[in-house]
């Protein structure tokens, strides 16, 4: 039996919420409440009389730069997707826009520095969600670094964590993206939220880092800090007052130390090669290191964010070297530029899109700037001659089958043979057939494919329940994309978030994919469980998932025929 996100149950004299597992394992630990969030500023609140305005409004330029080098300094310390997020946000806390902004406010209008920051990103934040859709989404980045500025300016404790000394489990609303990178696992033994979705940037970072964590679990901020709950991060539960037999059954399994032997396979020896995706080079050496057999995703994007121009050809293959060395004589698979919706490029994209979910992204970005993506395939194409590995590149957000043939041959323009396309949209996936007699192979990005089946915004946490590659309808998409790839002879793998879901994983291979990329340390956890089954086994579970009336059902039908789930805690 499944259970909806705002479920409240009594299993005997215990109160078990539910919301959303977006990271497996199971922990227990007390509560500990993020901070409130800062007061706003008084309304009216100004400079006094003897005051000088330039001294105060170049109090906020200072503010600013304090807060960009303790988010710097920050992401020094992480590594990956976090450190990505803190160089992001370090960066819009100097945002001369907001600082000018605010300081126009001290100068002409006489207001204190901490409500001129306030009411310049309120500003900023009011148009973002004017824009709606990802946009929208970064109205939480704004409100965050606006925060940051105003503690510095009043002497209040800047927002984040909270460090009680001991380790425990973090309750919130939602996190800001620069908290989740700040993570420890460590401390933060688990996540429970009462907003969210399964793509948030909090179901990243918890995947990334392995601490479980349940999202969209309404009623939670209303439990008391100090409670002892369990969290398991694979069912969505948060369990009150856990028995000493829970607790030591989570315990056992957190013990456990899963590793991956760099073969994915069924149990009759159906090879599922197991990839790792990777967002920068830092985190090329230690997917190798975990054992992942190639790169099914090598997002380029860092390479063009934060940026007033394009990087130059020889700074791009400087990089893509950097993870070609690590993967020598194995596949990696390079995605070319996916800029537009929550990566706007300001010489590449138009900010002004009224749904840039919906608009000029991704490969639609080189009808206009054509000579951005020849640049990077020159650069892809030079890399590859100067390491062992075997490159193939792939374009994003590809929706017709001319488009396929086009970047198909300009890939074979600059030598690049092995070109595909990610099937992101269910244009793409309806037109497997006739696009993979032009790609070579195709790669499924469940995020985004969900996003548009369901017409539903991947980061609204108000529609979480609908943002699951478990709806029927998505894995029917799957399912064709993979008829289309067996009609051609091309193999269809999947590099979204779906593939880091050990169940899921199950389904995937049992619809025909070939291949799964994830996060590195979803590793062990989804070979352990693809070992535990066979290849006629995963057919039968992904009719079972098929043939369900809802994401709940098709979930619960395949969970229920996976014992090594309960067995591994997942």
């Amino acid at each position: 039996m499944s259970t909806s996100p705002d479920e409240s149950t009594r299993a005997g004299d215990q109160q078990v919420l539910t919301g959303i597992g977006v990271s497996p394992g199971r922990a227990s630990g007390v509560l500990v409440a993020m901070p409130d969030a800062l007061p706003e500023p008084p309304v009216g609140a100004s400079l006094g009389a003897t005051d000088d305005a330039d001294a105060a409004a170049e109090r906020i330029a200072a503010a600013s730069a304090a807060v960009r080098r303790d988010l710097e300094q920050a992401a020094t310390r992480a590594s990956g997707t976090g450190r990505e997020i803190l160089e992001t946000t370090a960066m819009m806390a100097a945002d001369p826009t907001l600082v000018k902004a605010a300081q126009r406010l001290v100068r002409t209008d006489r207001i204190d520095p901490a409500r001129a920051v306030w009411q310049a990103a309120s500003v900023v934040i009011d148009q973002l969600k004017s824009l709606g859709g990802y946009m929208a989404e970064r109205t939480g980045d704004v409100a965050d670094v606006r925060g940051r500025i105003v503690a510095v300016l009043t002497g209040r404790p800047a927002p984040g964590v909270p460090d009680p000394g001991h380790p425990f489990v973090l309750l919130a609303v939602d996190l800001a993206p620069a908290d989740t990178a700040t993570l420890d696992p460590a401390r933060v033994v688990a996540i429970i939220t009462s907003e969210g979705g399964p793509t948030s940037h909090t179901a990243i970072i918890a995947r990334s880092l392995g601490i479980p964590a349940v999202v969209g679990a309404a009623g939670v901020t209303s439990l008391t800090a100090g409670t002892l709950v369990l969290v398991d991060g694979a069912a969505g539960t948060v369990t009150l007052d856990p028995t000493d037999a829970q607790l030591a059954r989570a315990a056992e399994l957190a013990a456990r130390v899963r590793t991956f032997d760099g073969t994915g396979r069924t149990s009759d020896g159906h090879l599922v090669p197991l990839l790792a995706n990777i967002g920068k080079p830092a985190g090329a050496q230690a997917a190798a290191d975990a054992g992942a057999e190639g790169v099914g995703l090598f997002r380029t994007e860092f390479c063009f964010l934060d940026r007033a121009q394009a990087p130059t050809i020889d700074e791009q293959v400087e990089q893509y070297r950097q993870v070609l060395a690590a993967f020598a004589g194995k596949k990696v698979v390079v995605r070319t530029l996916d800029a537009g919706a929550d990566k706007p490029l300001p010489f590449l994209t138009n900010t002004d899109e009224p749904n840039p979910a919906l608009g000029v992204r991704g490969l639609r970005t080189s009808t206009r700037n054509p000579e951005i993506l020849d640049d990077q395939l020159t650069a892809i194409a030079r890399a590859a001659e100067a390491e062992s590995a075997d490159v193939w590149v792939m374009a994003p957000m590809v929706s017709t089958v001319a488009e396929t043939e086009e970047f198909v041959g300009r890939c074979h323009a600059h030598g690049l043979m092995t070109a595909g396309v990610m099937v992101e949209v269910p244009s793409a996936a309806l037109q497997s057939g006739p696009i993979l007699a032009r790609a070579q192979f195709a790669s499924i990005g469940t995020n985004d494919l969900t996003q548009y089946a369901m017409a539903a915004d991947r980061l609204l946490g108000d529609l979480a329940v609908l943002s699951t590659s478990w709806q029927p309808a998505v894995l029917q998409l799957i399912a064709a994309t993979c008829r289309g790839g067996a009609q051609q002879g091309r193999p269809v793998g999947v590099c979204g978030e779906a593939a880091a879901d050990p169940a899921l994983a199950v389904v995937l291979v049992g619809l025909g994919v070939a291949t799964l990329s994830m996060s590195t340390p979803a590793l062990p956890d989804v070979a352990a469980v693809l070992a535990s089954v066979s290849a006629d086994e995963c057919r039968q579970l992904a009719e079972l998932a098929l043939t369900a009336e809802s994401a709940d059902g098709a979930r619960a039908a395949v969970r229920a025929h996976l014992p090594v789930l309960d067995e591994l805690g997942l």
